[in-house]
């Protein structure tokens, strides 16, 4: 029988800054700055530009990537993206306002499934660590498949968990749903982790006859397939071998066999990740895993252990290695780390990572100064020479060091309320100087090179020997990636002019320049000086 939930609006007076802390830290996770930076390359520009290319092209079957066909991902997240881009236009808060609607229905989905299963603070507290947490924030803000990935993983694993729990057959349709849709977002890993998740723990507890009744639910396929198939077999009779190729064998199993894109690493590579990834409560996290075989004992516990440790292993095991591959199973950590906020100690310990995160950004501008002239590559060194660190983004960091501090030696507040302080600031610091400061470098440049691009509607662009898809997006157009002709406006690094022959250096900054190749020899003469160009930078874009 189905377990009856208690209300829902009834909260606790203990709990109300937490509810008030779960409205920041949605707000400041998700939604503050979203469209404040440019498009990130390469994932966020390669997104973008394939969801302009469905315009382009009058074409929302298929993807392409500056008019060649793109097979990585399916086809779900660009219909959400061209659903937010024909409401709001052309610009950074469409593309990523369907990523940060989905990280916040995860944040949500983690509340109301704590609170059904355990109780309605634990699952405040877990929903509260998951959007305040390092990776997830910027998960949330990217405009890729990754946020509306883990929402249906994390509905997937869940519905599947409550379907084990209470017998109810509706959750395992529900969980079949969401994979089906997962699987329109990214294929295969989108049944891979709920499913192996489930197997595995009922065959943990000795009910294999239970994994294999869930597995062979002719029901439940029969949804999965409702929702998935038709897409994949329009694709399929569309664009042949190629998609099948492309996408099942190179961008799912060829990931596992090899590293795809310069994407590897070792068995290890996940340790810092997670370590990284789950700050501020990296501390909390080690306290958690501390207590394994007390969690094991616990069908929630277990349930949480396998799905982090599922998503863990296998991804260790896959050549291709990339850090939010990893976040798959976040979920289940946090509804751990959240049991462990509220039992008894000292809060020292727990705020020495986001103690040690402000102190690295404290310290980032002479960082970067001493690690510039050792850089090879002549555009990172002169992204990390533009480096400018303004007055706000000190005092907001010694601002952080100093409340840190003062939460470890304080002892009146509980440490629930500290910790989940410490997320608030986080994210916060992270939205509103990390992220800005790194995109003015990196992105900002690309941005004004691709709008100062549209004004040479008629000569071809051309990327060369950059990789940079947020160009086209800017640029307005099909852009492709070639060696230089005449009468070619080219983006490449400022370093490769010399080598471009006759040009006019329409733009340069950070490291890139935008320049026009000549048509006649005369034509780039009064303008040859790689050195100073002839025209202007442009003024940064509102």
């Amino acid at each position: 029988m189905p377990v009856m939930a208690r209300p829902f609006l009834a909260v606790a007076p203990a709990d109300r800054p937490l509810y008030a802390g779960l409205a920041l830290a949605l707000f400041f996770s998700f939604f503050y700055q979203l469209g404040a930076v440019p498009l990130f390359d390469l994932d966020e520009g390669a997104f973008g530009q394939a969801t302009r290319e469905m315009f382009l092209r009058g074409d929302f079957v298929s993807t392409y990537l500056n008019g060649q066909p793109r097979h990585d991902k399916p086809i779900l997240s660009y219909w959400l993206q061209a659903a937010s881009l024909t409401a709001f236009g052309v610009n950074e808060f469409a593309f990523r306002l369907p990523s940060a609607l989905a990280a916040a229905a995860w944040a949500w989905l983690v509340f109301w499934f704590g609170r059904r299963v355990a109780d309605r603070r634990r699952g405040l507290l877990a929903a509260l660590l998951l959007s305040t947490s390092l990776a997830v924030t910027v998960i949330g803000k990217a405009a890729t498949a990754d946020a509306l990935l883990n929402l249906l993983l994390a509905a997937g694993a869940m519905a599947l968990y409550l379907y084990l729990r209470e017998g109810w057959r509706l959750w395992l349709y529900a969980a079949a749903a969401a994979m089906g849709l997962g699987f329109l977002t990214k294929g295969p890993v989108a049944v891979l982790v709920p499913g192996g998740v489930a197997l595995l723990y009922c065959i943990s507890r000795g009910e294999w006859r239970r994994g294999l009744k869930l597995a062979s639910d002719w029901r439940a396929w029969l949804l999965f397939f409702a929702i998935a198939a038709p897409w994949f077999i329009l694709q399929y009779l569309r664009e042949g071998e190629g998609f099948f190729q492309g996408f099942f064998l190179r961008h799912n199993w060829g990931r596992f066999r090899q590293p795809l894109e310069g994407h590897g690493g070792g068995w290890w590579y996940y340790v810092p990740v997670l370590l990284v990834g789950v700050l501020p409560y990296t501390a909390l996290l080690s306290r958690a895993l501390l207590r394994w075989r007390e969690w094991l004992a616990d069908p929630l516990g277990r349930y949480s252990l396998i799905w982090f440790g599922l998503v863990f292993v296998l991804f260790s095991l896959a050549a291709t290695k990339l850090p939010h591959y990893l976040t798959y199973g976040y979920t289940g950590l946090f509804l751990l780390m959240a049991k462990e906020l509220d039992k008894p100690g000292p809060a020292g310990w727990l705020l020495l990572p986001p103690l040690l995160y402000f102190g690295l950004l404290l310290a980032l501008p002479g960082v970067a100064a001493l690690a510039a002239p050792r850089v090879r590559d002549d555009l990172a060194r002169a992204q990390l020479d533009g480096l400018v660190f303004p007055l706000d983004y000190y005092a907001v960091l010694v601002a952080a060091v100093l409340l840190t501090l003062y939460g470890m030696r304080e002892r009146r507040v509980a440490v629930a309320y500290k910790v989940v302080a410490s997320g608030l600031m986080l994210v916060a610091v992270t939205s509103g100087q990390v992220l800005p400061l790194v995109a003015s470098v990196r992105q900002q440049p690309v941005k004004e090179a691709g709008l100062l691009a549209r004004q040479y509607p008629r000569q071809p662009a051309v990327m060369w020997g950059v990789n940079l898809p947020s160009f086209s997006v800017y640029s307005g157009r099909m852009v492709e990636r070639r060696a230089p002709r005449a009468g070619d406006v080219v983006l490449t690094k400022s370093a490769r002019l010399a080598a471009l022959g006759p040009h006019r250096v329409l733009y340069r900054r950070h490291g890139l320049a935008l320049a026009h190749v000549a048509s006649e020899a005369a034509d780039a003469m009064p303008c040859a000086s790689v050195q100073t160009g002839c025209a202007p930078a442009v003024e940064p874009i509102p």
